[in-house]
């Protein structure tokens, strides 16, 4: 950034010495300059040897064009750094495609440009929409004018805007949801054939605050700015140059701002798609990729993972939750309530089940699901189901007893967590009673905590949940575990909001960060108590032995360790000891992201697949060549376990880590919408979701001149580049006589 913090004092326009102007001036037009200039001395240099002899005169051309070469090399080779301001801290907002159109946001190819406008209030659009004399504008606003009536407004004036600019301050607004009202409406179970009076959110609309921003198609870009010195920059640059002083227009020279988000693809996924199947190069450039991941799933007792469908005499009780979120802006998704609160539950209870189910082992087998994708229409649990129903799965949907999920579970309100179950399939006597078994399994098993879990007291669907999902395969008993009885306690729901500081989750300002990790927050505990009974709930339901069900209990510790990994750093000491040594590098100082993606393998998948195996697995005494080729081992088997090379711990005094081999029965499976599997782009049953390529994101601003003074600078620089082609014809055509010396003559000799 210039000194002194002022755009223009990157802007220098450096002179050149007087003898360079005819000389350099013009080459400067070109990108071959000194290809130029190296021909120029070739042929002075030509010159000298035919002649041999140079005057004084003639030598001193050629100090000129070499001067010229050198001082245009040193002082023009950053042009563009001179005129433009590269911003770094910018996210944009990215094309998503599904079967029937496109939402997001993109630029032109070759990006969109406008005059920076600060927007004060909603009252002051009137100048970039009609007032403004100098559109297209670049509208910068805070995140409390980040609204739909904002958008929309400026969304249907497109002509005169040219991007929009949010900048996302370190505090959180009261509330913001750019989701819909009634997320995943249309391929959840309810529909016009189940449960018609349900569907669409009739009876419960469960993200009342949800303003569909997210879901909308804007034909400009939209970037978010953090709160920081780039922002105050551009808004100096404002202030000093665009805002109209006494109600006279601004002044040239106006400072702009230029973004690039150009999306390769248009319409829906089904076009898409079909582009990306029309190769006529070696190498093809894809314009879209389904979204997907990996579902992580592990189970009490192991299942051989090449021996695939039903198992007979076999009865499974599923825990589920999601993994991922999503935010209006590409890659800033927290999910802190939305997934992160659910999963890190899920992981708790699993450990807490750890040494009871080895003890006294349950009669049914659990099996822990985390799911990928369900935020874009239930990606994740729509495959496993998919693969449950074809066979491609370690169990099938027979096998499936009852589901407990868990849900948004961090910010109950009072002392009561709600058990939500579907109506319709409660019809069947047989799925009621299991209902009513796994309710009182719940119930029954928060002895000595400080919370209930009720019912509700209407008759109501089901949340958006995954076991909507297994639903519409067949009724199946299950219930869905959250802190809301109707609408969602979570203010921030899908957005970058949806973070640490929206589960009150904050440490004392003095703690180092190895302190924080070890830190049990007050949200931590609750959490804890949370695990405890989901944990006790599935072994009963299990059929486990009744009589240890009280010794269950979830680590308050573990959790606390979670929530700072997954909301905080996730480059942490206990992170580091549970994670592969070539996967050290997905650690980061920061939160990691829970877009779902189209990167197989995202962050949060690893980190729950080699938690889980840690929590729920057992450390071996195998050496690292043994953990890769189990196999070899008469004992051991990769059909049956996952193993797992872990870098561990540091020991105090050492400088090394003691590795070990964790073996577990945790697996991944795709988390791709099966609607890509069966080429049915578009699918009305399963997920269509695909994301948009691009060539590159990038934002700069700059201060741009009137158009006369442009117009006049390109007609002055035409006209000295004609006026130095003839200088050099000029030239050319007389080098025998400017380029000749006199030759003495030579002496006689008699």
């Amino acid at each position: 950034m210039p000194q002194g913090g002022r755009l223009y004092g990157a802007l220098q326009i450096k002179i050149l010495p007087a003898s360079c102007v005819i000389g350099c001036f013009s080459i400067a037009l070109t990108s071959s300059t000194y290809f130029h200039l190296l021909v120029l001395i070739s042929m002075t240099s030509s010159v000298v040897s035919e002649t041999r002899k140079m005057d004084l005169e003639s030598s001193k051309w050629v100090i000129i064009f070499l001067v010229c070469g050198l001082y245009k090399n040193v002082s023009c080779n950053s042009v563009e750094q001179k005129i433009y301001v590269e911003l770094n801290n910018t996210v944009p907002c990215v094309r998503l495609l599904n079967a029937t159109h496109q939402i997001g946001c993109q630029s032109s190819i070759s990006g969109d440009t406008g005059v920076i406008h600060v927007l004060e209030s909603e009252s002051d659009l009137e100048w970039p929409l009609s007032k403004g004399p100098n559109p297209p504008y670049m509208v910068l606003l805070e995140s409390s004018l980040f609204t739909r009536s904002i958008m929309m407004k400026m969304k249907n004036e497109s002509n005169r805007v040219a991007g929009v600019a949010v900048v996302v301050p370190n505090t959180s607004p009261p509330e913001f949801s750019p989701h819909t009202t009634c997320p995943n409406e249309n391929t959840g179970v309810y529909s016009d054939n189940y449960g018609p009076n349900l569907a669409h959110c009739n009876t419960t609309v469960w993200n009342p605050l949800g303003n569909g921003l997210s879901y909308e198609e804007f034909d400009f870009p939209v970037f978010s700015l953090k709160e920081d010195n780039e922002t105050e920059f551009i808004k100096q640059c404002y202030l000093d140059h665009n805002r109209a002083v006494n109600g006279s227009d601004p002044q040239y020279p106006l400072c702009a701002m230029q973004l690039f988000s150009h999306m390769h693809a248009v319409t829906n996924t089904p076009t898409c798609m079909r582009r990306n199947d029309i190769n006529f190069s070696i190498n093809p450039e894809m314009v879209c990729d389904p979204l997907g991941d990996y579902n992580v799933w592990g189970s009490i007792r192991p299942y051989n993972d090449t021996v695939f469908g039903h198992k007979e005499n076999e009865s499974v009780v599923i825990a589920a939750a999601r993994l991922d979120s999503r935010a209006f802006f590409w890659e800033v998704s927290t999910g802190a309530e939305g997934s992160i609160s659910g999963f890190v539950t899920l992981l708790a209870a699993a450990q807490a089940l750890r040494e009871v189910t080895h003890k006294a082992p349950p009669t049914r087998n659990i099996l822990f699901a985390f799911f990928q994708g369900e935020t874009f229409d239930y990606i994740g649990s729509s495959r496993m189901v998919y693969d449950m129903e074809n066979g491609k799965f370690v169990i099938d949907l027979d096998n499936v007893h009852s589901i407990l999920e868990i849900g948004q579970v961090a910010l109950h309100s009072g002392t009561n967590l709600f058990l939500h179950s579907d109506p319709v399939s409660r019809r069947n006597n047989t799925v009621n009673d299991e209902v009513k078994n796994l309710v009182n399994n719940l119930q029954s098993s928060t002895t000595g905590l400080s919370f209930l879990l009720v019912e509700p007291n209407v008759s109501q669907p089901l949340p958006p949940s995954s076991l909507q999902r297994f639903l519409r395969a067949q009724p199946i008993p299950g219930i869905v575990l959250a802190d809301h009885e109707s609408a969602f306690n979570n203010r921030y729901y899908e957005s970058f909001y949806d973070n640490a500081a929206n589960l009150n989750l904050t440490y004392p300002s003095d703690f180092s960060p190895e302190e924080q990790l070890e830190f049990v927050t007050e949200t931590a505990k609750s959490l804890t108590d949370v695990a405890t009974v989901v944990a006790r709930a599935l072994y009963k339901q299990a059929e486990g032995d009744k009589s240890l069900v009280n010794t269950i209990k979830a680590d308050p510790k573990i959790v606390t360790q979670m929530l700072y990994g997954f909301l905080v750093s996730s480059n942490n000491s206990w992170f580091q000891a549970v994670m592969a040594p070539e996967l050290k590098n997905i650690l980061k100082p920061s939160a990691p992201e829970y877009y779902v993606g189209v990167a197989m393998s995202s962050t949060p998948t690893r980190l729950v697949q080699y938690l889980l195996a840690n929590l729920t697995g057992a450390a071996t005494n195998l050496t690292q060549s043994q953990c890769q080729k189990p196999d070899e081992l008469p004992n051991e088997s990769r059909q049956m376990y996952s193993y797992l090379w872990v870098q561990g711990v540091v020991p105090p005094n050492s400088t090394q880590r003691d590795s070990f081999c964790v073996r577990a029965s945790v697996r991944l499976t795709k988390a791709v919408s099966p609607a890509f599997e069966l080429g049915e782009y578009a699918s009305k049953d399963y997920s269509t979701w695909t994301e948009s390529r691009w060539k590159f994101i990038k934002a700069r601003i700059f201060l741009v001149a009137s158009r006369d003074l442009e117009m006049l600078t390109l007609g002055a620089g035409v006209a000295v580049l004609f006026t130095s082609l003839l200088v050099t014809y000029f030239i050319s055509t007389k080098a025998d006589v400017l380029f000749s010396s006199t030759r003495e003559p030579a002496s006689a000799a008699y």
